[in-house]
């Protein structure tokens, strides 16, 4: 129960293909030879990238900021397209409008104070403990860990631990994770799930088709100017995860991990991610 019905060799082996960037994007974007990471090069607008892959029910397209360019105002812009990037004319410039005005496409802005998206009358489910393994969306299940952003440790990284310690940076921050799915529902359509730094903003849209593959869409918009791809595996955490999340429910601070009785490979894998 709560996990999809799919195989799970099936589902990382789509995964893998999805995880990368589509070689269809937009005029001001340069893809890595990887195709996982994505940066504009010039300008503020002409950033638009799509999944390589349609995504499959449940699955999470996720991406962490890497690079922020100061001077331009707004931020990322993600969302699902029905659109397959290779039967586009022309990348338009814009996610929004341009390819929402296109129809079949469901595009957000991320700001830097995101909040859930209540639907009217519907009430707010309580949000579930950080510390937690999985996070559940509809019957979809996935690891919380992968999806959380993390400042690195420094002199004064302390400075930080409550937010460390809440799994939570600001939605535009450096090293946040921003990700997209679509969860299907029991009248044949689908939600999409915005989440960030591991926690689901609720519906984001409804009754999208499940027809018609779904891409998803990356806008490396304004100051955000380079992204990459994170994959993310549909498993059980490993012992190393759990311990981690073990010792940074309890510690005071990071520094603080220096002084425990651990090996030091997990002293700096709980440090540093």
């Amino acid at each position: 129960q709560g996990q999809l019905k799919i195989a799970p060799a099936a589902m990382a082996a789509r995964c893998r293909l999805a995880a990368r960037f589509h070689h269809i994007h937009g005029a001001n974007i340069r893809l890595d030879a990887s195709h996982t990471q994505a940066t504009r090069v010039e300008s503020f607008a002409n950033g638009l990238c799509f999944s390589q892959e349609p995504l499959a029910p449940g699955q999470i397209f996720l991406v962490e900021i890497e690079e922020k360019e100061l001077g331009w105002c707004g931020h990322l812009r993600v969302g699902l397209t029905a659109h397959d990037p290779q039967s586009l004319e022309v990348v338009p410039e814009y996610s929004l409008p341009d390819l929402v005005n296109m129809g079949d496409t469901w595009v957000f802005a991320i700001t830097r104070n995101h909040n859930r998206v209540v639907v009217e009358g519907e009430e707010v489910q309580a949000r579930g403990r950080p510390w937690e393994p999985f996070l559940l969306i509809e019957r979809v299940r996935i690891p919380r860990d992968t999806l959380v952003g993390r400042s690195r440790p420094g002199r004064y990284s302390h400075i930080l631990d409550d937010l460390y310690k809440m799994n939570v940076l600001p939605a535009t921050a450096r090293r946040s994770r921003i990700g997209v799915l679509y969860a299907p529902r029991p009248d044949g359509t689908a939600d999409m799930h915005i989440v960030i730094n591991g926690e689901d903003m609720g519906p984001s849209a409804r009754g999208l088709p499940t027809t018609r593959p779904l891409y998803a869409v990356v806008d490396v918009f304004a100051s955000t100017k380079s992204v990459r791809v994170i994959p993310v595996d549909y498993g059980f955490p490993s012992l190393q995860t759990l311990c981690r999340l073990v010792i940074q429910k309890h510690i005071v601070h990071r520094l603080a991990i220096d002084g425990l009785d651990l090996p030091p490979l997990l002293k700096g894998f709980c440090q540093h991610e």
